[in-house]
């Protein structure tokens, strides 16, 4: 199912997480040449980015909302 992105936090490894707006987190990693999001590692990158829906595999599988 596919949600709006929402908001954004580092983990703690550093690396960003989408915050959906159905409660869920998702990583967006820029991990070239597997995963090719350049947006990610800037902050207007990001925001540009706020309202993209990513496919949530959470929503798909009934997982309960994720809590930051």
């Amino acid at each position: 199912m596919k949600q709006g992105i929402v908001g954004y936090h580092l983990d703690d490894e550093g690396d960003w997480v989408a915050e959906l707006g159905c409660g869920h987190f998702q990583h967006v990693r820029h991990n070239p040449p597997m995963v090719s999001r350049p947006w990610v590692l800037t902050e207007e990158g990001r925001e540009e980015m706020l309202g993209y829906s990513l496919e949530c595999k959470k929503c798909d599988e009934g997982a309960p909302r994720d809590s930051q």
